[in-house]
């Protein structure tokens, strides 16, 4: 197979009139479009191809919550190819251990059966917004899912001692306390669940200042999952603290932390300062002005930045659609909102976050992509993602000039046609 004409985005430059053939699943070779003059040559002259975008937190899609019980996370992976997104991680938001459970046993078949399931994304190991954030700067995320974080019982290498029972709270009573829908459940209850899919769990989404948190950063960390800092309050001290603790990542840059100031830097400064830790931030143009999400880059440098949407059920919807967010009910607008107004994700769609960067944040296509594919894809460790290269799974999209998904490709076979 050879798509011939293409302007293609690699890794350092973009290879004008180019074609990209693919043995296989595989990326066999890229070349200038004169060395290739095969009659069966697919002609894509005028398109862009570039690497599948691969979205690390998004909650759901075209009316889909990975919450949403069984079969959920197949019908995200189903819709998301027509954005562009060739592998995703499906991302939870603070839920009892039975809706987690269902989640992350979902995860697991889905990428066992990697991409026998067609015309579907890619499934990646879940991020979980967890239940151990801090209140105050919840957003949207259920307030009677969240726990401290004081489970004394976790060793240090990230293991349970089951005989202990020490989930209790300040003043001494059990941390077991009712969800949303009525289910009585304590920190101990979710910590099971995130010790049998370990494997399932790219990174967890925590704030280190809570009670007993920095000891269960440390034993999530022991056990070989990311810690995400987000929804916290942390201090520029005590954010250093986490990171040197092994925290490597950080969730929505900006988006429920405190402010950025120039005397306070608090999480935020200690993010943009560090080397080590690899941020989202979502580019939908209105959770964070796209001035500060240049500014983010160019602060961070593209290796250590990845977009996100941050999308929910609503996204791809019309306006004025109602969806789901776990047990919220959102309404589709400008982001989504709950009944009270309150922000709770955006509707964004990764081929809308491609083009925000380019058109409105003014970022180089190169390190735009690179930013939507190659970092998310290096963060989570997927070698064979993320990059046009030879040897490189054949995962990418062809765009309009102006950015707009055509097909998207996945291991070598078209799974979307606009």
């Amino acid at each position: 197979m050879i798509l011939t004409g293409a302007d293609i985005v690699l890794r350092d430059r973009v290879l004008r009139g180019g074609s990209l053939v693919i043995a296989g699943d595989r990326i066999a070779a890229i070349e200038p479009a004169a060395r290739v003059r095969r009659a069966d040559a697919i002609d894509v002259t005028g398109r862009i191809i570039a690497a599948g975008l691969i979205d690390v937190h998004v909650h759901g899609a075209a009316g889909h919550d990975v919450l949403g019980g069984a079969g959920s996370v197949a019908r995200v992976a189903e819709a998301l190819p027509r954005w562009g997104v060739t592998a995703f991680s499906p991302t939870s938001i603070a839920c009892a251990p039975d809706p987690l459970s269902v989640l992350l046993t979902e995860v697991a078949a889905l990428r066992a059966e990697g991409t026998r399931a067609a015309a579907s994304a890619r499934v990646l190991p879940a991020h979980l917004e967890s239940n151990f954030i801090n209140p105050d700067y919840r957003g949207a995320q259920p307030l009677p899912c969240l726990r401290t974080a004081r489970v004394d019982d976790v060793d240090r290498d990230g293991d349970r001692n089951a005989d202990r029972d020490t989930d209790r709270n300040g003043d001494g009573r059990r941390d077991r306390r009712p969800s949303p829908n009525g289910t009585e459940f304590s920190a101990r209850d979710i910590l099971r669940v995130i010790d049998r899919h370990r494997a399932d769990i790219s990174a967890i989404s925590m704030a280190p200042e809570i009670d007993g948190g920095f000891d269960l950063l440390r034993a999530f960390v022991a056990g070989g999952i990311a810690v995400s800092l987000g929804h916290s309050a942390a201090t520029f001290d005590e954010a250093n603290h986490a990171i040197a603790a092994g925290a490597s990542r950080a969730t929505h840059l900006f988006n429920r932390m405190p402010p950025l100031h120039h005397r306070e830097p608090g999480l935020a400064g200690a993010i943009l300062a560090s080397d080590s830790v690899t941020a989202e931030i979502i580019c939908d143009a209105v959770h964070v002005h796209p001035a500060m999400v240049r500014s983010a880059i160019a602060a961070k440098k593209p290796e250590r930045i990845m977009a996100i949407t941050d999308g929910t059920a609503g996204s791809g919807l019309p306006a004025g659609t109602r969806s789901r967010l776990g047990s919220h009910t959102l309404t589709v607008g400008d982001v989504a909102r709950l009944e009270d107004g309150t922000i709770a994700g955006s509707v964004a769609t990764m081929d809308q976050v491609l083009r925000m960067l380019v058109t409105e944040a003014r970022i180089d296509l190169v390190q735009a992509v690179e930013i939507c594919s190659t970092t998310p894809a290096k963060t989570l460790r997927l070698h064979d993602q993320g990059e046009l290269l030879p040897g490189r799974l054949a995962d990418f999209v062809v765009l309009t000039q102006d950015l707009a998904v055509l097909e998207t490709w996945i291991g070598g076979q078209r799974v979307y046609s606009g």
